[in-house]
């Protein structure tokens, strides 16, 4: 992420809890001269990310404060682990300290999850990847935090890489036809097809050309066979229902990458606290 990026998300966060532009409680109860500082602290285990977003929520609304970090992104903490100091102007504070804690909150809970996949498969060559199953204008944030969790990125957007999805072949008329279109249209992009069926599969294998098959919701025999029948052909990745309990058996099989949409459709936010020390 670059800082215009960052910039930008947390201004429209800001702008959004602002309404009209005012902290009504802050400024009736607060002293504009008055000075305050809080501890961001964990309130359960898990892997801390998005701090750079988080904090700069402060910086955005006064430029005076002052920020001490006592962990990092990608960190995994305990409950009562001080992550952060926040010293300055107090009015300032409580007025970012939610759009703050909702963006580390949420970041870490995509970190954290993440990390309970990638332990799963620990051992085996399967990398864990998250998908486009993201909150709108909240995947560049979202998929930053599945990297700090151990995580891998599949495409960011529609235009970085082809994905033949099962819609698309029925559209084209097969998986030949599909596969044969791309293929005359574009030479710089990665091509990947998605399959249901082991037929499906040889289907793409003779037509050759792309890059990666995706399996989706195979049963494990099944998913085995066609890691077996890709192998040394084509880079597999297996989707769709994927969860804790079930990742490590298909990463058992041999496949290459495990997409998982619930990283970030799911992800429960990390409990975090903010505590004014004054």
């Amino acid at each position: 992420m670059n800082t215009l990026q960052i910039e930008t998300i947390v201004r429209q966060a800001l702008m959004e809890d602002l309404g009209h532009g005012r902290d009504v409680t802050s400024e009736l109860l607060i002293p504009a001269e008055a000075n305050a500082k809080a501890l961001l602290r964990a309130r359960a285990p898990g892997v801390v990310a998005g701090l750079i977003v988080g904090l700069s929520a402060f910086t955005l609304t006064d430029p005076d404060f002052e920020i001490t970090l006592h962990a990092n992104d990608g960190q995994a903490v305990e409950a009562g682990q001080d992550i952060a100091e926040i010293e300055g102007p107090a009015r300032p504070l409580l007025t970012a300290e939610r759009t703050a804690l909702n963006f580390i909150q949420q970041m870490s809970g995509v970190a954290t999850l993440t990390a309970k996949y990638v332990e799963q498969v620990k051992g085996t060559d399967a990398k864990i990847t998250c998908t486009r199953k993201t909150i709108p204008n909240l995947r560049t944030l979202q998929k930053y935090a599945v990297r700090y969790g151990g995580g891998h990125n599949h495409r960011s957007g529609l235009d970085d890489m082809i994905l033949i999805k099962d819609n698309h072949i029925v559209v084209a008329g097969g998986v030949k036809q599909a596969l044969a279109q791309v293929k005359k249209a574009s030479h710089s992009l990665k091509i990947e097809i998605e399959v249901d069926t082991i037929k499906q599969l040889e289907e793409v294998l003779k037509a050759g050309g792309a890059d990666v098959v995706m399996l989706d919701n195979f049963k494990l025999a099944d998913l085995k066979k066609a890691v077996d029948l890709a192998k040394g052909k084509i880079v597999t990745e297996a989707s769709g229902g994927v969860t804790l309990e079930t990742v490590r058996a298909i990463a058992e099989t041999g496949v290459d990458y495990i997409s998982v949409g619930a990283l970030t459709h799911s992800a429960p936010a990390l409990d975090l606290g903010l505590d004014i020390d004054i």
